[in-house]
């Protein structure tokens, strides 16, 4: 059978990539270039994992709060490196108002006493903000989070993946010590695992990035890499832990309890609609998307069939009412969400729209099916198979049918994760593992040491240091690229 995404992964990875998101009306480019539009099904897809990301993060103990979408630019000069790292990326606001020219068109006019950066992050914004509420430790640990849009003017945008402008979380917290800005730093990677993990089916490997690979400013960053279905990484989150650096430049200090006034330590923490991108290029196929039910904004389609007006509203009737039954079932915690599919189109074309779009069960319902008191329903991840199930027992079993669609979706990319990481400890295996010809450029383990000859020698694979890993082989070798002996490994990948 013809498969509904053309071209197919093994043919062009990138380009099926594209067309899923195209074929499955989640997002398209807008005007401007870099820029996405979200339609309602990718969104919707968001405000799941939005929805549930926001009460984890809640349930820590962070409030949520909004922030301006326009920076001082001498905010951002304040910290020297943070500003050298976003310097190419960042998009600048320095006119007021617009003036109609003698042609008719419209230029800008009204400069700007100073230039605004649309935010590419908001950590000096933000510590603007902090430096007025925190005066003393009965005001810490402060611990806010942000839902926002940012800019970074991208080179080579990819939807999901690296648009110019991104929706994301990014959390702020003040603490009195270094342990406790620390803590909270691991604390936050620990939650986006469990997410990324439980809700998205995306298992991630836990590492801290190298030096060159370090959030502009921070002391520490510590990031999720997933592994996507042509075995390149994907960072799915990150946490920052930033000493006292962006303290010092924002003057955010406190008095301790003994009267004396310090300097505080921050962290923050983000992830964004790359994990949309993360989840497409995870789990889909060459029929289209196919979602985790937890985050699918329709979990359960119904499908009417009718051929015959005389048996219309028998089968409406009956669709309406098991979509009742259904939605009062729960996944989680959760209502589950049942919809039908009134639109006056032909089978097969409903079919193939909800395949596409990877409701994670589609439930067809016609005269034998009324007849009968049965279901005929299909799985994502099995679509080309249509099952049968009296009524009563598909209600009674549906929560436990998309938990064990949701099951066998992270247990599939589990497999794939451990089938291809490999731990090599010599420069021809690792040359092997990322030739250019090599069936799979995947995940590798190899000794590592904090030196820029390692980033000069490996960027000739087109590899990148994605991460250290927190849990680390016990085990000593030599360094592939310096020589030196080290008992610190490090994940190699292409990525994107």
């Amino acid at each position: 059978m013809k498969n509904a995404i053309s071209p197919t992964r093994n043919d062009n990875f990138s380009d099926w990539y594209q067309q899923v998101i195209i074929q499955s009306e989640m997002a398209e480019n807008s005007p401007v270039r870099g820029c996405m539009v979200i339609r309602p099904w990718g969104y919707g897809i968001w405000e799941q994992i939005q929805r549930e990301l926001d009460q984890k993060i809640k349930d820590t103990g962070h409030s949520n709060a909004y922030f301006p979408l326009l920076i001082p630019l001498s905010f951002l000069q304040k910290e020297a490196e943070h500003v050298e790292g976003f310097a190419k990326e960042c998009a600048v606001v320095t006119h007021h108002r617009l003036e109609k020219s003698t042609d008719g068109t419209l230029t800008p006019a009204g400069t700007l006493e100073e230039p605004l950066i649309i935010r590419p992050t908001s950590e000096t914004v933000i510590g603007a903000s902090f430096s007025r509420w925190v005066q003393s430790y009965r005001d810490l640990p402060l611990l806010i989070n942000q839902w926002a849009n940012v800019m970074r003017w991208e080179m080579r945008p990819r939807i999901f993946l690296r648009s110019s402008e991104f929706l994301w979380q990014e959390g702020h917290t003040v603490h009195a010590t270094h342990d406790e800005a620390l803590d909270e730093t691991l604390k936050m990677l620990d939650i986006y695992e469990r997410f990324t993990t439980e809700h998205l089916a995306i298992p991630v490997i836990k590492g801290e990035k190298c030096s060159w690979e370090r959030f502009p400013g921070a002391v520490s960053t510590y990031t999720i890499e997933a592994m996507m279905q042509d075995g390149k990484a994907l960072q799915a989150g990150t946490s920052h832990f930033l000493g006292q650096n962006f303290a010092q430049s924002s003057d955010i200090r406190f008095v301790n309890k003994e009267g004396i006034k310090e300097l505080a330590w921050t962290t923050s923490w983000g992830v964004s609609t790359r994990l949309i991108g993360a989840m497409i290029m995870a789990h889909g196929d060459d029929d289209g998307l196919v979602l985790p039910p937890l985050v699918a904004p329709t979990q359960v389609i119904i499908v009417p069939i009718v051929r015959d007006e005389q048996n219309a509203d028998a089968i409406n009737a009956y669709c309406k009412k098991l979509q009742k039954q259904l939605s009062r079932k729960k996944l989680k915690g959760q209502n589950l969400r049942a919809s039908i599919d009134w639109r006056d189109m032909n089978g097969g074309e409903k079919k193939w729209f909800h395949i596409k779009r990877g409701v994670p069960v589609r439930v067809e319902i016609g005269i034998k099916e009324l007849e009968q008191n049965v279901v005929s329903y299909s799985c994502r991840n099995n679509c080309k198979t249509l099952l049968k199930l009296d009524t009563e027992s598909f209600v009674k079993n549906i929560s436990k049918i998309l938990a064990t669609l949701q099951k066998d979706m992270l247990e599939v990319a589990q497999k794939k994760l451990a089938d291809n990481t490999t731990m090599v400890t010599t420069l021809d295996e690792f040359k092997t593992r990322f030739k250019q010809n090599a069936k799979l450029n995947a995940f590798v383990l190899a000794p590592f040491t904090e030196d820029k000859k390692v980033e000069k020698a490996i960027g000739e694979f087109g590899v990148t240091v994605r991460c250290i890993p927190l849990n680390q082989p016990k085990a000593s070798a030599t360094c592939l690229f310096t020589g030196r002996k080290t008992d610190t490994w490090a994940l190699y990948a292409k990525s994107y």
